[in-house]
């Protein structure tokens, strides 16, 4: 009797959580069904103006919400259980893309991997995404609607962190549309607006970039043993390494004992067996060595030079098939001296590197790359460049989410010290 009536009762109003799950797994099933059949949702469908268009329409169902307050179903649909419910749908969507490598392309491909094919690989193109994350921007806007029709002062901080939060998911989802993406490679000493885009045909773009100069800060080389038949490290398989320190001028390698006698990081050769240091964009490093070996205490003297695209490599053999080397540099820093021009006349001047971008208008410039083979003599930069119109909504969005949460945190203790207060009066 007991379950006939659970059974009959789930369905009825007021709905909660176990309404929510049914219907958040529905549209999830949906979701599978519509990629299995048509395959991934395009987020270039939703390019400015389509986007500001379908954001007009969610505000305005949002806001008519408010007139059918009373309506079980309207409370319901912005209610906690659906809106916690869809959430938490998105945070295991969103776990299970970090833990599946993410496919970029769109096309349609065969494979008989479920997990594929329900869209696992590209999460943020999956239509059970996509209808989520629709549903959760529909139901967090009418809870904010709804809120709001009876506006209270002291909500604040509810009001801001949750216009924050739908805010972002806005910002984040229909801005993805309007994002683009691009490489360009700039030569030293010139100017360039042009880039190739996804088909490889020739673009040019709003914003121009003049490279003044690049320049690279290098860790110091490490020195090592090779065979001079097979260029193998020694010992095979387990090879010793000597990280040049001037603090630490001793080690070994393969039965050697290193002693660093002179390093300069920037030198030129001076004669045929000797370095001199001179700071320019051909100077590489090279080191003056002293090897004795650990079980006759035969010595070998000389400089070591790894050389580069301006320089010769030098060696120092120590045995018949095996010679002391020097590894090529590792970057340290990477820094590009460029001036940024947009069609508006604005002009920024900027030291461009690794996790210290340019910001300019609605761009993002970041370091790249570069000629890899050449290094510090490399020709040119890589910039990539990120065009978001909509940063600026999300950057709004996650200020909303801290100030509203600080509010609510200081709305706690507020109340709290008041029942606090209100105890002690009783207890007197």
């Amino acid at each position: 009797m007991d379950r006939d009536k659970a059974k009959h009762t789930i369905w009825q109003h007021p709905w909660g959580y176990p309404e929510s799950v049914a219907i958040v797994i529905g549209i999830v099933i949906v979701g599978f069904l519509l990629q299995l059949t048509i395959g991934s949702f395009n987020f270039y469908f939703l390019t400015s103006p389509v986007n500001l268009i379908i954001v007009s329409i969610i505000v305005l169902l949002c806001s008519l919400s408010t007139f059918f307050f009373k309506n079980k179903f309207v409370q319901w649909f912005s209610g906690v259980s659906f809106s916690v419910t869809l959430i938490l749908t998105l945070l295991a969507l969103c776990i299970i893309m970090g833990l599946t490598p993410q496919n970029p392309q769109l096309t349609p491909h065969e494979t008989h991997n479920v997990f594929i094919r329900l869209g696992f690989d590209q999460m943020t193109h999956s239509w059970a995404f996509i209808l989520v994350y629709f549903a959760t921007v529909l139901s967090l806007g009418s809870l904010i609607a709804r809120r709001l029709r009876v506006f209270n002062i002291r909500d604040y901080g509810f009001y801001m962190n949750h216009l924050g939060l739908w805010v972002v998911f806005v910002a984040t989802g229909f801005g993805y549309a309007d994002m683009e993406r691009y490489i360009m490679h700039v030569s030293e000493g010139s100017t360039e607006w042009r880039v190739y885009d996804h088909e490889g045909n020739v673009k040019e773009l709003p914003i121009a970039i003049q490279l003044n100069d690049f320049d690279m800060e290098e860790y110091p080389p490490k020195l090592t043993v090779i065979n001079r038949q097979t260029g193998e490290p020694q010992p095979v398989g387990k090879a010793d390494y000597y990280q040049i320190d001037t603090k630490s001028r001793d080690g070994i390698l393969f039965g050697w004992n290193i002693h660093l006698e002179e390093y300069i990081h920037q030198a030129v050769r001076s004669s045929d067996s000797t370095y001199k240091e001179v700071p320019m964009p051909g100077a590489t490093p090279a080191a003056r060595i002293i090897a004795t070996n650990k079980k006759t205490g035969e010595q070998k003297s000389g400089w070591v030079c790894g050389g580069n695209q301006a320089q010769l490599y030098m060696t120092l053999p120590i045995e018949e098939n095996f010679t002391i080397v020097m590894t090529q540099t590792e970057p340290k820093r990477f820094i590009s001296d460029v001036v940024v021009y947009t069609p508006d006349g604005t002009t920024a001047e900027a030291l461009i590197e690794v996790n210290k971008p340019l910001q300019i208008g609605s761009w993002s410039v970041y370091q790249y790359g570069y000629d890899n083979a050449a290094g510090r003599l490399s020709s040119y930069s890589s910039f990539e460049l990120v065009y978001d119109p909509w940063k600026n909504g999300v950057y709004l969005g996650f200020l909303l989410i801290a100030l509203g949460t600080v509010a609510m945190i200081w709305n706690g203790k507020a109340i709290r010290k008041k029942y606090e207060q209100k105890n002690k009066l009783k207890q007197n």
